[in-house]
């Protein structure tokens, strides 16, 4: 019959591996749809690592099942899954987790175990002018093609005032612009109906001519020779 101090070790040492393993689950990390993080642990001279990635760890044993994330909702760039440092490009909002295990000449694993929150990406846009050159009074479309979902507000600034439309239905989204004289526009702000990217958009710049000035128009006449 084994001794109870060597019952009790032997449930230290399952203890403490996991332990360790599932305390780095708690710090989320948080990126958006479309972007890509790095991962990294300290290196450890001697130490070899390789990097999985969950999609779903209902009822599984991370220590021992392999990872079951799809590339089409996330992937490691250039396909590395080994070193101290890693780059993965979330595609698909949801939650993650990501395992390293490090190994050496030792006869034990150590594992971590992350979460990753991706959320929705950003939406973005974009400004074109057409026609981007008018004359004086006239007017053009400010035509901004908008990604993300539907519907959006938009925050317009020409250098001197914001304006904001709201509730934008579709894209692209065409505004009539009579500018008084050459203007450049940019977004400021862009939110659709997940989040609000507030980077700065491309400019657009529309050039405004001067239209000729009127004057009385003269017949030419030739003189006559006097005989």
């Amino acid at each position: 019959m084994k001794r109870p101090e060597y019952i009790l070790l032997r449930l230290l040492l399952v203890a403490i591996p996991l332990l360790f393993a599932l305390a780095p689950a708690r710090a989320q990390n948080v990126v958006y749809a479309g972007q890509t993080s790095e991962l990294s642990v300290v290196e450890v001279p001697g130490d070899s690592y390789e990097w999985e990635l969950y999609n779903d760890v209902t009822g599984l044993n991370l220590a021992v099942v392999p990872g079951n994330c799809p590339a089409g909702e996330a992937f490691f760039i250039g396909g590395i899954t080994t070193g101290p440092t890693v780059n993965v490009i979330w595609l698909v909002p949801g939650t993650y987790f990501y395992k390293v295990t490090a190994t050496n000449t030792c006869p034990t694993n150590n594992l971590k175990i992350g979460k990753m929150t991706v959320l929705p990406s950003l939406p973005t846009a974009t400004l074109a002018f057409n026609p981007d050159v008018i004359c004086m009074n006239d007017s053009t479309t400010l035509v901004i093609n908008l990604t993300g979902t539907g519907p959006w507000s938009i925050d317009l600034f020409d250098g001197l005032t914001t304006t904001t439309y709201n509730n934008i239905m579709a894209s692209p989204f065409n505004l009539i612009i009579t500018p008084l004289s050459t203007t450049t526009y940019v977004l400021t702000s862009v939110s659709d109906a997940n989040t609000t990217n507030n980077t700065i958009s491309n400019e657009a710049t529309v050039t405004v001519n001067s239209k000729p000035g009127s004057s009385r128009i003269y017949q030419y006449e030739p003189i006559s020779k006097k005989k």
